[in-house]
């Protein structure tokens, strides 16, 4: 899951970064109006936290901004304001949850998770694919109720096809949310490759079809249609 962070407090902001990163999640940050404007113009993201107070500008705007662009996106906010107003007006603009400062990083993760079981599977706890079954929360993948053995980028790479699944995904689509502001730096999508073969082998070795497509000259497609 591709958070950006809107924050301006820098201590917070890295302890959201350093904490969300060891549970696997990507982080971008942005630490006033106008950068995350650029942020969310340029690159796509499956959910925003915004902190109202911008040295710049107000993250009630952002949030307008935001939602005419994605309206799926997901959207928590934190702010040291605690005024029934304010969470009124953030809930009614599309926000997901409010969440007030200081607040438990245990709890963030725990609304973060369910933003993206509302986004990317419905609501649901695990998400089935004809023989695939993942588990979103335990970051577990079956075939036939075998588990699969993945890495941390496979597993990822997985679920984005899930959650994408019969829909042409570019190379820099996936290099995006796979890997954050840190694509920027690499050279060629090779990377890509690697992780592409390997999750594909370990899916066929347990008996998966071979849903994998590659659409050459763009990118791949996780084709799950069953032909009669």
């Amino acid at each position: 899951m591709k958070i950006l962070i809107v924050e301006d407090e820098k201590s917070l902001s890295d302890a959201m970064v350093n904490y969300l990163t060891e549970e696997d999640f990507i982080c971008e940050t942005a630490y006033d109006y106008e950068s995350s404007v650029e942020k969310v113009e340029l690159y796509e993201y499956d959910c925003a936290l915004i902190d109202i107070n911008l040295p710049d500008g107000n993250g009630l705007d952002l949030i307008r901004l935001i939602k005419k662009r994605n309206k799926n996106m997901g959207i928590i906010i934190i702010s040291a304001r605690n005024s029934l107003d304010n969470r009124i007006e953030g809930l009614e603009i599309g926000a997901d949850y409010y969440l007030t400062k200081p607040f438990h990083l245990t709890e963030l993760n725990a609304q973060l998770r369910s933003i993206h079981r509302r986004i990317n599977f419905e609501g649901n706890n695990q998400i089935v694919i004809n023989e695939i079954k993942i588990l979103p929360d335990a970051h577990q993948v079956y075939v036939d109720d075998k588990l699969l053995k993945l890495t941390k980028k496979e597993y990822e790479l997985m679920q984005f096809f899930a959650a994408n699944r019969n829909k042409v995904i570019t190379k820099t689509g996936i290099a995006e949310h796979l890997w954050g502001d840190y694509m920027e730096v690499a050279d060629n999508y090779d990377f890509i490759y690697g992780h592409m073969k390997n999750l594909r082998k370990k899916l066929l070795d347990k008996g998966c079809r071979d849903y994998i497509k590659t659409i050459y000259g763009v990118g791949y497609k996780f084709d799950t249609t069953i032909e009669n």
